[in-house]
């Protein structure tokens, strides 16, 4: 979508911020059958927090006031964890997730080498356009009755400064994050 906005969210936007990760999680707790999904039962106290830590980068995606979709970077030495991609349910499969995921690449610092990210190994359209964007899929973890599936994406000489797709470099394990 062209008219879709991507900047930094503050903390005065969290409590929107929150109404969009509940609704665009609820599709994937109904595919778990787990209401419990940190996404769905974090609160805004616990939001509001977590935007204000400097390890953290949290950015919308806006069409006109309106925010529709946010990804969560957390930062660590030289990788880099997203997470709690969400797109509101009405304008999923756009390329909105896409675009988040991208604009991602922009906020790191220099010395950042990986990129990972963790979802549910039958969130096939997630792990599609993860593996779209350059992810490899490194090993599953098992927890309770749900399995994650972990893609990294290695971050390199020679990468693209506008946005393009990044050439793959060897995909040995590295620790667990």
């Amino acid at each position: 979508m062209d008219d879709v906005r991507i900047d930094l969210i503050t903390e005065e936007e969290a409590g929107e911020l929150l109404t969009v990760r509940r609704a665009a999680f609820v599709t994937e707790a109904q595919l778990y059958g787990d209401p419990n999904l940190p996404a769905l039962t974090q609160s805004l106290t616990e939001l509001v927090a977590d935007i204000a830590r400097p390890e953290v980068v949290t950015l919308g995606a806006w069409i006109s006031h309106r925010l529709v979709g946010s990804i969560r970077v957390e930062l660590e030495a030289d990788r880099a964890n997203l997470g709690r991609l969400a797109v509101v349910p009405d304008l999923q499969g756009r390329g909105i997730g896409t675009q988040l995921l991208m604009a991602v690449l922009e906020y790191l610092p220099e010395q950042t080498k990986e990129v990972w990210v963790f979802t549910g190994q039958d969130s096939k359209q997630n792990l599609a356009m993860y593996a779209k964007q350059g992810y490899e899929h490194q090993y599953d973890q098992h927890t309770g009755d749900l399995t994650y599936a972990y893609l990294r994406r290695i971050l390199g000489e020679g990468e693209p400064e506008d946005g393009g797709e990044l050439p793959l470099a060897d995909p040995g394990l590295p620790g667990r994050p």
